[in-house]
């Protein structure tokens, strides 16, 4: 029975056809509170290392300074954010799209500082044993998000061609010849907003440019239950390897994860 944080008709039919979807001002109430953790989360400096693997590193865009951007994952050192992956205003629009229970598979928070680089073109399926193609990101805005400070601009309706890049383990960027005549849409978003998009929609974000705002936002990826069950422990083993092994194949022998 729909409840009524469930998706409309409408709004499941945008998402089915254009990939992504908007719920405006869904967490607009929590935005103080959610911005009240992400800021003692970022004063954990224990955790913020360039070794440790959940500590992700972008240059500036001018400077090439390696700028703090990300804790990947972050919902096992923060009950209260795991707490808000499980939130019905979350969880029922997944589930109006799988027809199935959610299960949280990965998870991110990201800071995105003022003059942090961005991310290429690319789609989040990654052809690894086992990867679920209802891999579906939810996002939650702490800032106001738009075009000056890096906000995400994706491709809509491609994610009805699938995958568009070899199935070998690998990251892979998208090739813009292949989205010719397919306009970008900006996820402009105001504090409080959630936005969704699945694992084929190829996106990428712009640099922060602003002289003094960040982008922070709420990543919180999941499977359907039907495709993969609860498996985010088994997810991140498997990525933690993965990672690591790129990373000594780069010289980067001293990462940890912590």
């Amino acid at each position: 029975m729909a409840s009524s944080n469930s998706l409309t008709p409408d709004e499941l039919t945008f998402y089915q056809d254009q990939g992504y979807l908007i719920l405006p001002g869904r967490f607009r109430a929590d935005v103080e509170r959610l911005r009240e953790e992400a800021a003692g989360l970022l004063a954990r400096t224990e955790l913020i290392s360039k070794d440790n693997m959940r500590c992700r590193w972008l240059p500036h865009h001018l400077t090439g300074e390696s700028l703090f951007e990300c804790y990947d994952p972050i919902t096992d050192i923060s009950p209260l954010l795991l707490k808000y992956s499980r939130d019905p205003r979350l969880v029922e629009p997944l589930r109006s799209i799988y027809g199935c229970d959610p299960c949280l598979r990965h998870d991110q928070l990201i800071y995105k500082p003022p003059g942090c680089g961005g991310y290429s073109l690319h789609q989040d399926f990654m052809g690894w044993p086992g990867y679920p193609t209802t891999f579906l990101t939810a996002i939650i805005a702490l800032d106001a998000i738009d075009t000056e400070n890096g906000c995400i601009q994706v491709y809509p309706g491609i994610h009805k061609q699938g995958y568009l890049s070899p199935i070998d383990e690998e990251y892979h960027e998208v090739p813009k010849e292949k989205l010719v005549g397919i306009e970008p849409v900006e996820l402009k978003l105001n504090p409080g907003d959630v936005a969704m998009f699945g694992c084929f929609t190829p996106h990428a974000s712009g640099f922060n440019r602003s002289a003094d705002r960040w982008r922070r936002q709420l990543f919180f990826c999941y499977n359907a239950e039907t495709d993969g069950g609860d498996a985010r422990d088994a997810h991140y083993r498997f990525y933690n390897d993965w990672k690591l092994k790129k990373y000594v194949a780069y010289g980067k022998t001293n990462a940890y994860f912590a």
